[in-house]
């Protein structure tokens, strides 16, 4: 009988040796699981960090060549602003005019013209930040549609221009003629002037 209890006492020893091994294990898979669950906050706490100073600096971008543009068009310019916010756990993009202490939204402003001037930047400004750049060549049709009076439509020329020659992107674009061909000639490389006469369309080439 002696026996049989010193064989159930080493089995039951050898028992508790494997239980301690096997917690042993456990609690060293424990710490490398904690260990690796921490990497992963603070590698997701980078990702939120960077992806908030690059949203600031896109604000300030977007923003900062909008502003440019409608400044050098309009004498009493609104400032643009851009925001990114977190909307169903999306990252979405406000825009908004500014005109001292009011903040509106662009449509809510006085004239479209501003509007169009803001669409044809806004679109300048997404091309400028693709990374790798798509061609560079962006083709409108009307733009500035609702720009009104002579001066207006000869500022927006020259920014067209400006931002062309800086960019390096070529702009294709129909315009009516709201200005003279001559101010017209002054902002373009090339003019293609088309005209109707008894459903008959024709194309003339101008050299600049």
């Amino acid at each position: 009988m002696l026996a049989n209890l010193r064989s159930s006492f080493h089995k039951l020893q050898g028992a508790r040796e494997n239980v301690l091994q096997n917690i042993e294990k456990s609690e060293n898979k424990i710490a490398e699981k904690e260990k690796s669950l921490s990497y992963h906050f603070k590698a997701r706490e980078i990702i939120r960090t960077v992806g908030l100073e690059t949203q600031k600096q896109l604000e300030y971008h977007i923003s900062n060549i909008v502003s440019l543009a409608e400044d050098s068009v309009f004498d009493d310019a609104y400032e643009f602003e851009a925001r990114f916010v977190e909307r169903r756990n999306k990252t979405e993009c406000d825009l908004f005019f500014k005109r001292g202490e009011h903040t509106m939204k662009p449509i809510d402003s006085s004239g479209l013209g501003a509007v169009d001037v803001a669409g044809f930047s806004l679109r300048v400004a997404s091309w400028n930040m693709e990374n790798p750049k798509s061609r560079a060549v962006i083709i409108m049709d009307e733009p500035f549609k609702h720009l009104k009076g002579f001066e207006q439509n000869v500022k927006v020329i020259a920014m067209v221009k400006q931002l062309s020659r800086k960019l390096g992107l070529q702009i294709i674009m129909v315009h009516d003629e709201r200005v003279s061909f001559e101010e017209i000639e002054k902002g373009a490389d090339k003019i293609f002037k088309v005209t109707k006469n008894r459903n008959v369309s024709k194309v003339e080439n101008y050299e600049i």
